[in-house]
């Protein structure tokens, strides 16, 4: 019982760590443009020129 008194606020930062990140990553743009990088990895560039137009 006398672990529980560690483990749990260490677990709730540890949760808060990972929502500040999510969060952070979502304000800077990571998720902005999800298919590009499906095209940049299968097509060649000249495709994906053709593609966007």
């Amino acid at each position: 019982m006398e672990g529980l008194l560690f483990l749990i606020p260490i677990a709730l930062f540890l949760g808060l760590v990972g929502l500040a990140g999510f969060l952070w990553s979502m304000r800077s743009g990571q998720y902005d443009d999800l298919e590009g990088a499906s095209y940049r990895a299968l097509f060649e560039e000249d495709d994906i020129k053709k593609h966007e137009k």
